[in-house]
């Protein structure tokens, strides 16, 4: 297939106040940096982290933004990273949370059958790990 002819494909892009600190916590959590391009001041104006086949890009933010406030356990909105393994949803919510996430949901088994558990990063985005993989028939 060339690429012409690909599907679509979905990628998370977030601006962070402090871009270089986002930066710091998601490679905490496990996310690679696989391109970075700073701007005048060394302020970060692009980067591009990968975690499995998991992309997300952030940039600084050029106004300010307020966060989502938290209403019981979640923001309304959020991104999702799934894992394969409930080891491996425990490890990423302690990395995030020692890297300075607040906790929401700790990891936690579900009624449906799969493992999850979500944090606020330190901006507040609200991220969510989880072993039930979206688009697959139940």
């Amino acid at each position: 297939m060339s690429e012409q002819d690909a599907p679509p494909a979905l990628h998370a892009y977030l601006s962070y106040r402090d871009a270089a600190a986002a930066l710091e916590w998601l490679t905490a959590t496990g996310f690679e940096i696989t391109t970075r391009q700073d701007g005048p001041s060394s302020t970060l104006t692009h980067a591009e982290l990968r975690y499995g086949e998991a992309v997300v890009m952030i940039a600084s933010a050029d106004a300010d933004r307020a966060a989502a406030p938290l209403r019981g356990s979640s923001t309304g909105s959020g991104l999702y990273l799934w894992m394969s393994t409930t080891e491996a949803v425990d490890q990423w919510y302690e990395r995030a949370v020692a890297a300075g996430a607040r906790e929401v949901l700790p990891p936690q088994d579900t009624e449906w059958g799969s493992r999850r558990a979500r944090v606020l990063d330190p901006e507040g985005y609200e991220w969510s790990a989880g072993t039930y993989r979206p688009g697959q028939s139940w």
